[in-house]
């Protein structure tokens, strides 16, 4: 697996990179800056981008006085880091993990999230499962008071543990799609689109497609007009 390591932190991103070598990773770079990550990007084949949170920005001299920058966020550059590479698979990595972060960073086209206080085995863990075409987030790394200001609900939960397949699934779900219709769409045979399907609906604990969909909408995780993934 090809990995780029983005970090403003140089000690960190060196560490790092070390690291998942050891654990069999190819290192493609490890970059710290955005627009260093944007040039390996275009120039090198990437499977997962691990890729932090808030960048800062060099000190400035402002007459006798240094001044630092506003912390530049990532997540407002994914556009351009996913035009660049639309392949990759992206990994946010961040001490500052909340449920909006979470719903922005999704939205963005982030896979999975990792806590910068992760172990090492957590994050390697990640990554191979964010290359698998999983989405990655465990809810226990979410800061307290944003658990305890907007708790997930059960259905959120459970969807995070959905496979990229299964999240496709769920939103011709909710678009009314029988499975002839999934199947066609995904361009699988009807007894692996039926598959996927109960597989979705075991995951969220629903007993029927129209219970699973109705919930999803409910509980903001899938747009009812569109089927858009919104986590």
């Amino acid at each position: 697996m090809r990995v780029l390591i983005c970090d403003d932190h140089a000690v960190f991103a060196e560490s790092l990179a070390v690291v998942l070598r050891r654990a069999g990773f190819e290192i493609i770079g490890a970059t710290r800056s955005i627009d260093g990550a944007l040039a390996e990007l275009r120039r090198a084949r990437v499977d997962v981008c691990v890729l932090d949170m808030l960048y800062s920005p060099p000190l400035t001299l402002n007459g006798d006085a240094l001044t630092r920058p506003a912390e530049v966020s990532s997540i407002g550059r994914l556009p351009e880091l996913r035009a660049a590479a639309p392949s990759t698979r992206f990994l946010l990595l961040t001490g500052r993990l909340t449920v909006d972060l979470v719903a922005r960073a999704r939205l963005a086209g982030v896979s999975g999230f990792a806590h910068k206080g992760c172990r090492i085995q957590d994050l390697i863990s990640a990554i191979s499962r964010v290359h698998a075409g999983e989405v990655v987030l465990d809810i226990t790394t979410l800061r307290p008071e944003a658990r305890s200001a907007r708790r997930l609900s059960p259905v959120q939960r459970s969807a995070a543990h959905l496979t990229s397949r299964e999240r496709q699934v769920l939103g011709h779900l909710v678009t009314g799609a029988d499975t002839t219709t999934v199947a066609k769409a995904l361009g699988v045979s009807w007894t692996t689109a039926r598959s996927h399907i109960q597989n979705v609906l075991t995951k969220l604990g629903a007993h029927s497609r129209l219970e699973a969909a109705a919930a999803a909408v409910r509980d903001g995780v899938v747009r009812g007009d569109t089927g858009e993934w919104l986590m």
